[in-house]
Protein backbone atom coordinates (compact mmCIF):
# COMPACT_ATOMS: atom_id res chain seq x y z
CA UNK A 1 0.00 0.00 0.00
CA UNK A 2 1.37 3.58 -0.88
CA UNK A 3 1.65 6.41 1.25
CA UNK A 4 -1.13 8.27 -0.10
CA UNK A 5 -3.40 5.27 0.33
CA UNK A 6 -1.97 4.45 4.19
CA UNK A 7 -3.11 8.20 5.13
CA UNK A 8 -6.45 7.89 2.99
CA UNK A 9 -7.61 4.63 4.50
CA UNK A 10 -6.46 6.38 8.38
CA UNK A 11 -8.75 9.28 8.07
CA UNK A 12 -11.55 8.28 6.04
CA UNK A 13 -13.30 7.26 9.18
CA UNK A 14 -12.35 9.83 11.68
CA UNK A 15 -13.89 12.82 12.39
CA UNK A 16 -12.22 16.57 11.89
CA UNK A 17 -12.89 19.45 13.24
CA UNK A 18 -12.26 21.57 10.17
CA UNK A 19 -15.22 24.45 10.79
CA UNK A 20 -18.37 24.52 8.55
CA UNK A 21 -16.53 22.22 5.77
CA UNK A 22 -18.39 19.04 5.33
CA UNK A 23 -17.13 16.87 2.55
CA UNK A 24 -15.08 16.73 -0.57
CA UNK A 25 -16.59 17.38 -3.96
CA UNK A 26 -15.43 16.74 -6.99
CA UNK A 27 -15.59 19.45 -9.65
CA UNK A 28 -16.88 17.75 -13.02
CA UNK A 29 -19.43 15.06 -11.42
CA UNK A 30 -20.19 16.15 -7.96
CA UNK A 31 -18.69 12.63 -6.57
CA UNK A 32 -18.83 13.65 -2.92
CA UNK A 33 -16.88 11.67 -0.18
CA UNK A 34 -15.41 12.33 3.33
CA UNK A 35 -12.90 15.05 4.51
CA UNK A 36 -9.35 13.97 4.25
CA UNK A 37 -6.30 14.86 2.59
CA UNK A 38 -6.73 14.07 -1.03
CA UNK A 39 -6.84 16.17 -4.03
CA UNK A 40 -7.95 14.15 -6.81
CA UNK A 41 -11.81 12.07 -7.29
CA UNK A 42 -11.03 8.74 -8.20
CA UNK A 43 -14.50 8.12 -9.69
CA UNK A 44 -14.21 11.28 -12.20
CA UNK A 45 -10.09 12.03 -12.20
CA UNK A 46 -11.20 15.94 -11.21
CA UNK A 47 -9.74 17.79 -9.03
CA UNK A 48 -11.39 18.01 -5.23
CA UNK A 49 -13.02 20.80 -3.30
CA UNK A 50 -14.51 21.72 -0.21
CA UNK A 51 -17.99 21.62 0.34
CA UNK A 52 -20.13 23.71 3.18
CA UNK A 53 -22.87 23.18 5.42
CA UNK A 54 -22.38 27.23 6.85
CA UNK A 55 -24.57 27.74 10.15
CA UNK A 56 -25.65 31.38 10.86
CA UNK A 57 -22.96 33.92 9.31
CA UNK A 58 -23.61 37.43 10.73
CA UNK A 59 -21.25 41.01 9.63
CA UNK A 60 -21.05 41.68 12.95
CA UNK A 61 -19.59 38.83 14.24
CA UNK A 62 -17.17 38.83 11.41
CA UNK A 63 -15.84 42.63 11.92
CA UNK A 64 -15.55 41.18 15.93
CA UNK A 65 -12.94 38.86 15.01
CA UNK A 66 -8.82 39.28 14.45
CA UNK A 67 -6.98 41.49 11.98
CA UNK A 68 -6.52 38.39 9.83
CA UNK A 69 -8.30 35.84 7.82
CA UNK A 70 -9.28 33.98 10.57
CA UNK A 71 -11.89 36.59 11.26
CA UNK A 72 -13.68 34.60 8.04
CA UNK A 73 -13.37 31.53 9.76
CA UNK A 74 -16.69 30.41 9.76
CA UNK A 75 -16.53 30.45 6.19
CA UNK A 76 -13.03 28.51 5.57
CA UNK A 77 -12.00 24.71 6.31
CA UNK A 78 -9.99 25.42 9.21
CA UNK A 79 -10.38 24.54 13.16
CA UNK A 80 -12.81 26.97 15.51
CA UNK A 81 -9.38 27.16 17.64
CA UNK A 82 -7.43 28.58 14.30
CA UNK A 83 -6.47 31.46 15.74
CA UNK A 84 -5.11 30.14 19.21
CA UNK A 85 -1.92 27.91 17.03
CA UNK A 86 0.98 30.03 16.28
CA UNK A 87 0.59 31.06 12.35
CA UNK A 88 1.54 34.21 10.22
CA UNK A 89 -1.99 35.98 10.64
CA UNK A 90 -1.97 37.03 7.19
CA UNK A 91 -4.81 39.26 5.47
CA UNK A 92 -6.56 42.72 6.31
CA UNK A 93 -4.73 44.04 3.76
CA UNK A 94 -5.27 47.68 2.49
CA UNK A 95 -7.93 48.37 -0.63
CA UNK A 96 -6.86 51.47 -2.39
CA UNK A 97 -9.22 54.08 -3.99
CA UNK A 98 -6.89 54.40 -6.90
CA UNK A 99 -8.16 57.97 -8.59
CA UNK A 100 -4.43 58.83 -10.17
CA UNK A 101 -4.59 55.33 -11.88
CA UNK A 102 -8.19 55.36 -13.14
CA UNK A 103 -7.62 59.05 -14.19
CA UNK A 104 -4.67 57.70 -16.12
CA UNK A 105 -6.15 55.06 -17.88
CA UNK A 106 -9.92 56.81 -18.39
CA UNK A 107 -12.14 55.22 -16.56
CA UNK A 108 -14.37 56.04 -13.43
CA UNK A 109 -13.26 54.40 -10.99
CA UNK A 110 -10.59 51.87 -9.50
CA UNK A 111 -9.48 49.94 -6.56
CA UNK A 112 -6.32 48.34 -5.28
CA UNK A 113 -6.54 45.24 -3.33
CA UNK A 114 -2.79 45.59 -2.04
CA UNK A 115 -1.49 41.97 -0.70
CA UNK A 116 2.22 43.19 -0.56
CA UNK A 117 1.01 44.27 3.11
CA UNK A 118 1.02 40.49 3.57
CA UNK A 119 3.62 38.70 6.00
CA UNK A 120 5.62 37.37 3.17
CA UNK A 121 4.65 40.44 0.63
CA UNK A 122 1.81 37.62 -1.16
CA UNK A 123 -1.20 36.70 -1.22
CA UNK A 124 0.28 33.31 -0.60
CA UNK A 125 0.26 33.39 2.84
CA UNK A 126 -3.34 33.38 2.90
CA UNK A 127 -3.30 29.98 1.31
CA UNK A 128 -0.47 28.80 3.36
CA UNK A 129 -2.01 29.64 6.34
CA UNK A 130 -5.51 27.68 5.36
CA UNK A 131 -3.36 24.76 4.40
CA UNK A 132 -1.48 25.04 7.48
CA UNK A 133 -4.67 24.48 9.89
CA UNK A 134 -6.08 21.65 8.07
CA UNK A 135 -2.73 19.46 7.55
CA UNK A 136 -2.34 20.46 11.14
CA UNK A 137 -5.98 18.82 11.68
CA UNK A 138 -4.93 16.42 9.50
CA UNK A 139 -1.79 14.95 11.58
CA UNK A 140 1.10 16.10 8.81
CA UNK A 141 4.33 16.59 10.69
CA UNK A 142 6.01 18.53 7.49
CA UNK A 143 5.13 21.77 5.88
CA UNK A 144 5.98 21.48 1.73
CA UNK A 145 5.42 22.98 -1.56
CA UNK A 146 6.88 23.28 -5.41
CA UNK A 147 6.94 27.13 -6.17
CA UNK A 148 7.68 29.65 -8.61
CA UNK A 149 8.43 32.29 -5.37
CA UNK A 150 5.75 33.53 -3.34
CA UNK A 151 4.60 30.29 -2.31
CA UNK A 152 7.88 29.41 -1.21
CA UNK A 153 7.92 32.40 0.90
CA UNK A 154 5.03 31.85 2.05
CA UNK A 155 5.91 27.97 3.63
CA UNK A 156 8.98 28.76 4.45
CA UNK A 157 7.80 31.21 7.13
CA UNK A 158 4.72 29.48 8.10
CA UNK A 159 6.55 26.72 8.82
CA UNK A 160 8.84 28.50 11.13
CA UNK A 161 6.01 30.05 12.71
CA UNK A 162 4.66 27.12 13.67
CA UNK A 163 7.75 24.80 14.78
CA UNK A 164 7.91 22.97 11.77
CA UNK A 165 9.93 21.44 9.15
CA UNK A 166 9.58 22.75 5.83
CA UNK A 167 10.65 20.93 2.46
CA UNK A 168 10.42 23.52 -0.63
CA UNK A 169 11.24 23.09 -4.21
CA UNK A 170 11.38 25.54 -6.35
CA UNK A 171 13.35 25.86 -10.27
CA UNK A 172 16.69 26.65 -10.56
CA UNK A 173 15.96 29.44 -12.30
CA UNK A 174 14.01 31.84 -10.11
CA UNK A 175 14.83 35.23 -9.00
CA UNK A 176 17.28 35.64 -6.54
CA UNK A 177 15.36 37.70 -4.30
CA UNK A 178 12.97 34.62 -4.04
CA UNK A 179 15.40 32.55 -3.15
CA UNK A 180 17.11 34.44 -0.49
CA UNK A 181 13.57 35.21 1.42
CA UNK A 182 13.10 31.37 1.30
CA UNK A 183 16.18 30.40 2.54
CA UNK A 184 16.84 32.53 5.80
CA UNK A 185 13.56 30.73 7.35
CA UNK A 186 16.49 27.66 7.04
CA UNK A 187 14.04 24.79 6.02
CA UNK A 188 15.07 22.78 3.32
CA UNK A 189 15.16 24.64 0.17
CA UNK A 190 16.14 22.67 -2.57
CA UNK A 191 16.21 23.92 -6.30
CA UNK A 192 15.45 21.72 -8.98
CA UNK A 193 16.63 22.09 -13.02
CA UNK A 194 13.41 22.50 -14.83
CA UNK A 195 10.87 24.94 -14.95
CA UNK A 196 7.54 25.12 -12.27
CA UNK A 197 6.42 22.28 -14.24
CA UNK A 198 8.79 19.83 -14.17
CA UNK A 199 9.06 20.77 -10.35
CA UNK A 200 5.25 20.08 -9.47
CA UNK A 201 5.58 16.37 -11.20
CA UNK A 202 8.76 16.18 -8.71
CA UNK A 203 6.39 17.63 -5.86
CA UNK A 204 3.53 15.34 -6.63
CA UNK A 205 5.71 11.66 -6.80
CA UNK A 206 7.09 12.87 -3.48
CA UNK A 207 3.80 13.43 -1.60
CA UNK A 208 3.03 9.57 -2.94
CA UNK A 209 6.12 8.80 -0.88
CA UNK A 210 6.42 10.97 2.30
CA UNK A 211 3.07 10.57 4.52
CA UNK A 212 3.65 12.95 6.82
CA UNK A 213 4.95 15.33 4.23
CA UNK A 214 1.88 18.29 3.64
CA UNK A 215 2.28 19.26 0.42
CA UNK A 216 -0.17 22.79 0.57
CA UNK A 217 -0.82 22.67 -3.09
CA UNK A 218 -0.92 18.67 -4.12
CA UNK A 219 -2.19 17.12 -1.40
CA UNK A 220 -3.82 19.30 0.54
CA UNK A 221 -4.82 21.66 -2.24
CA UNK A 222 -8.93 21.77 -1.63
CA UNK A 223 -7.76 23.35 1.36
CA UNK A 224 -5.25 25.76 0.66
CA UNK A 225 -7.10 27.22 -2.28
CA UNK A 226 -9.71 27.82 0.07
CA UNK A 227 -7.70 30.82 1.39
CA UNK A 228 -8.13 32.91 -1.73
CA UNK A 229 -11.81 33.13 -1.09
CA UNK A 230 -10.55 35.34 1.54
CA UNK A 231 -9.57 37.94 -1.32
CA UNK A 232 -13.12 38.02 -1.93
CA UNK A 233 -14.34 38.35 1.32
CA UNK A 234 -11.90 41.25 2.34
CA UNK A 235 -12.82 43.23 -0.80
CA UNK A 236 -16.37 42.99 -0.17
CA UNK A 237 -16.18 43.75 3.50
CA UNK A 238 -13.75 47.18 2.82
CA UNK A 239 -16.79 47.92 -0.13
CA UNK A 240 -19.05 47.93 3.02
CA UNK A 241 -20.44 44.57 2.18
CA UNK A 242 -21.10 44.57 -1.48
CA UNK A 243 -19.86 42.99 -4.37
CA UNK A 244 -17.74 45.31 -6.83
CA UNK A 245 -18.70 45.21 -10.66
CA UNK A 246 -15.27 44.21 -12.08
CA UNK A 247 -12.83 42.33 -10.67
CA UNK A 248 -9.43 41.42 -12.83
CA UNK A 249 -7.05 38.91 -11.77
CA UNK A 250 -4.33 37.28 -12.53
CA UNK A 251 -3.69 33.66 -13.62
CA UNK A 252 -0.48 30.89 -12.69
CA UNK A 253 -2.52 27.87 -11.63
CA UNK A 254 -5.84 30.13 -11.81
CA UNK A 255 -7.03 28.95 -7.96
CA UNK A 256 -6.98 32.52 -6.99
CA UNK A 257 -9.54 33.54 -9.56
CA UNK A 258 -12.04 30.81 -9.16
CA UNK A 259 -12.04 31.38 -5.60
CA UNK A 260 -12.54 34.70 -5.57
CA UNK A 261 -15.36 34.04 -7.57
CA UNK A 262 -16.39 30.92 -5.44
CA UNK A 263 -16.21 33.60 -2.54
CA UNK A 264 -18.53 36.17 -3.92
CA UNK A 265 -20.73 33.45 -4.39
CA UNK A 266 -20.87 32.07 -0.82
CA UNK A 267 -21.19 35.51 0.43
CA UNK A 268 -24.28 35.65 -1.36
CA UNK A 269 -25.51 32.67 -0.71
CA UNK A 270 -24.75 33.11 3.52
CA UNK A 271 -26.45 36.60 3.27
CA UNK A 272 -23.73 38.36 4.12
CA UNK A 273 -24.05 40.81 1.12
CA UNK A 274 -26.77 41.41 -1.69
CA UNK A 275 -26.14 39.02 -4.27
CA UNK A 276 -25.39 40.86 -7.80
CA UNK A 277 -23.88 40.79 -10.98
CA UNK A 278 -20.14 40.79 -11.48
CA UNK A 279 -17.51 40.20 -14.33
CA UNK A 280 -14.35 38.64 -13.78
CA UNK A 281 -11.11 39.01 -15.79
CA UNK A 282 -8.36 37.28 -16.12
CA UNK A 283 -4.14 38.65 -16.76
CA UNK A 284 -1.81 36.34 -18.07
CA UNK A 285 1.74 37.03 -19.73
CA UNK A 286 2.09 36.36 -23.33
CA UNK A 287 5.23 34.19 -22.68
CA UNK A 288 2.52 31.93 -20.57
CA UNK A 289 -0.87 32.28 -21.86
CA UNK A 290 -2.66 28.94 -22.09
CA UNK A 291 -5.68 29.61 -20.67
CA UNK A 292 -5.63 33.59 -22.49
CA UNK A 293 -5.02 31.23 -25.76
CA UNK A 294 -7.83 29.05 -25.17
CA UNK A 295 -10.45 31.78 -24.54
CA UNK A 296 -9.51 33.55 -27.27
CA UNK A 297 -9.87 30.24 -29.75
CA UNK A 298 -13.04 29.58 -27.69
CA UNK A 299 -11.73 25.72 -26.81
CA UNK A 300 -12.32 24.35 -23.66
CA UNK A 301 -9.09 22.25 -23.81
CA UNK A 302 -6.28 24.41 -22.08
CA UNK A 303 -3.43 23.70 -24.21
CA UNK A 304 0.08 23.28 -21.98
CA UNK A 305 2.97 25.79 -23.23
CA UNK A 306 6.36 26.13 -22.40
CA UNK A 307 7.19 29.43 -19.76
CA UNK A 308 9.28 32.55 -21.22
CA UNK A 309 8.21 35.16 -19.30
CA UNK A 310 9.48 37.43 -17.12
CA UNK A 311 6.63 37.13 -14.96
CA UNK A 312 8.22 33.91 -13.32
CA UNK A 313 5.42 33.75 -10.72
CA UNK A 314 2.61 33.57 -13.50
CA UNK A 315 4.69 30.88 -15.23
CA UNK A 316 2.98 27.72 -15.82
CA UNK A 317 2.29 25.94 -18.16
CA UNK A 318 0.00 23.59 -17.36
CA UNK A 319 -2.64 25.23 -15.24
CA UNK A 320 -4.15 23.19 -13.08
CA UNK A 321 -7.39 25.38 -12.75
CA UNK A 322 -7.46 26.17 -16.38
CA UNK A 323 -10.32 25.01 -17.26
CA UNK A 324 -12.31 26.25 -14.15
CA UNK A 325 -10.70 29.59 -15.03
CA UNK A 326 -12.36 29.37 -18.54
CA UNK A 327 -16.06 28.48 -17.18
CA UNK A 328 -15.71 31.31 -14.53
CA UNK A 329 -14.99 33.93 -16.78
CA UNK A 330 -17.66 32.76 -19.36
CA UNK A 331 -20.31 32.48 -16.79
CA UNK A 332 -19.69 36.18 -15.53
CA UNK A 333 -19.31 37.96 -19.12
CA UNK A 334 -15.55 38.60 -18.10
CA UNK A 335 -12.96 37.86 -20.47
CA UNK A 336 -9.27 37.34 -20.55
CA UNK A 337 -6.33 39.04 -22.39
CA UNK A 338 -2.14 38.58 -21.79
CA UNK A 339 0.34 41.62 -22.52
CA UNK A 340 4.12 41.50 -23.32
CA UNK A 341 7.09 41.68 -20.91
CA UNK A 342 7.66 45.05 -22.28
CA UNK A 343 3.57 45.88 -20.98
CA UNK A 344 4.19 44.07 -17.65
CA UNK A 345 7.15 46.25 -16.96
CA UNK A 346 5.33 49.39 -18.14
CA UNK A 347 2.87 48.44 -15.74
CA UNK A 348 4.49 47.98 -13.02
CA UNK A 349 5.89 51.56 -13.69
CA UNK A 350 2.52 52.80 -14.02
CA UNK A 351 1.10 51.53 -10.59
CA UNK A 352 4.21 53.32 -8.70
CA UNK A 353 4.10 56.68 -10.47
CA UNK A 354 0.31 57.09 -10.22
CA UNK A 355 -0.26 55.47 -6.71
CA UNK A 356 2.98 55.12 -5.20
CA UNK A 357 2.68 50.92 -5.04
CA UNK A 358 5.44 48.87 -6.11
CA UNK A 359 3.99 45.45 -7.49
CA UNK A 360 6.13 42.32 -8.56
CA UNK A 361 5.74 41.51 -11.94
CA UNK A 362 2.41 39.49 -11.64
CA UNK A 363 1.36 43.31 -10.44
CA UNK A 364 2.06 44.37 -14.03
CA UNK A 365 0.59 41.46 -15.78
CA UNK A 366 -2.59 42.82 -13.90
CA UNK A 367 -2.51 46.65 -14.43
CA UNK A 368 -0.83 46.23 -18.20
CA UNK A 369 -4.14 43.91 -18.78
CA UNK A 370 -6.44 46.20 -17.34
CA UNK A 371 -5.07 48.75 -19.95
CA UNK A 372 -5.41 46.64 -22.43
CA UNK A 373 -8.97 45.24 -21.70
CA UNK A 374 -9.96 49.60 -21.53
CA UNK A 375 -8.35 49.96 -24.94
CA UNK A 376 -10.15 47.15 -26.70
CA UNK A 377 -13.82 47.95 -25.53
CA UNK A 378 -13.92 44.30 -23.07
CA UNK A 379 -13.93 46.24 -19.91
CA UNK A 380 -16.41 48.94 -18.92
CA UNK A 381 -15.04 51.94 -18.22
CA UNK A 382 -17.87 52.90 -16.33
CA UNK A 383 -18.21 50.47 -13.56
CA UNK A 384 -16.35 49.86 -10.48
CA UNK A 385 -13.21 47.86 -11.12
CA UNK A 386 -11.00 46.00 -8.42
CA UNK A 387 -7.56 44.89 -9.17
CA UNK A 388 -5.76 41.80 -7.52
CA UNK A 389 -2.21 42.83 -6.68
CA UNK A 390 -0.97 40.10 -5.18
CA UNK A 391 2.87 40.39 -4.71
CA UNK A 392 5.31 43.04 -3.61
CA UNK A 393 7.86 44.63 -6.32
CA UNK A 394 10.86 44.15 -4.39
CA UNK A 395 10.72 40.52 -5.33
CA UNK A 396 11.27 40.83 -8.68
CA UNK A 397 14.04 43.48 -8.99
CA UNK A 398 15.79 42.55 -11.35
CA UNK A 399 12.37 42.94 -14.09
CA UNK A 400 13.63 46.35 -13.77
CA UNK A 401 17.49 46.75 -13.89
CA UNK A 402 17.84 48.14 -17.22
CA UNK A 403 14.28 50.45 -17.21
CA UNK A 404 14.74 52.53 -14.19
CA UNK A 405 17.58 53.96 -12.14
CA UNK A 406 19.04 57.51 -11.54
CA UNK A 407 17.87 60.33 -13.69
CA UNK A 408 21.72 61.83 -13.50
CA UNK A 409 25.01 61.53 -11.26
CA UNK A 410 25.46 64.85 -10.28
CA UNK A 411 28.95 66.84 -8.30
CA UNK A 412 27.63 67.97 -4.99
CA UNK A 413 26.79 71.47 -5.15
CA UNK A 414 23.56 73.54 -6.23
CA UNK A 415 24.60 74.37 -9.60
CA UNK A 416 25.06 70.32 -10.93
CA UNK A 417 21.75 69.89 -9.16
CA UNK A 418 19.83 73.09 -11.17
CA UNK A 419 21.30 71.65 -14.08
CA UNK A 420 20.58 68.11 -14.09
CA UNK A 421 16.89 69.54 -13.12
CA UNK A 422 16.86 71.77 -16.38
CA UNK A 423 16.22 74.95 -13.61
Amino acid sequence: MTAAARTQSETTDRKFDLGPAAELVSKEEGHRQPLAPEFVCLEDFSPLEVAYDFGRVRREDIESGPRSIWRYKSLLPVPSDVEQHPNTDPGCTRLVRADALANALGVKRIWIKDDTGNPTHSFKDRVVAVALAAAREFGFKVLACPSTGNLANAVGAAAARAGWDSVVLVPSSLERAKVLMTAVYDGSLLAVDGNYDDVNRLATELAGEHEDWAFVNVNVRPYYSEGSKTLAFEVAEQLGWRIPEQVVVPIASGSQLTKVDKGFRELGEVGLVEQSPYRIFGAQATGCSPVADAYKQNNDVVQPVRPDTIARSLAIGAPADGPYVLDTVRRTNGSIEDVSDEEVVEGIRLLARTEGIFAETAGGVTVATTKKLIESGQLDPDSETVLMITGDGLKTMDSLQDHVGPKATVAPNTEAVDEALNL
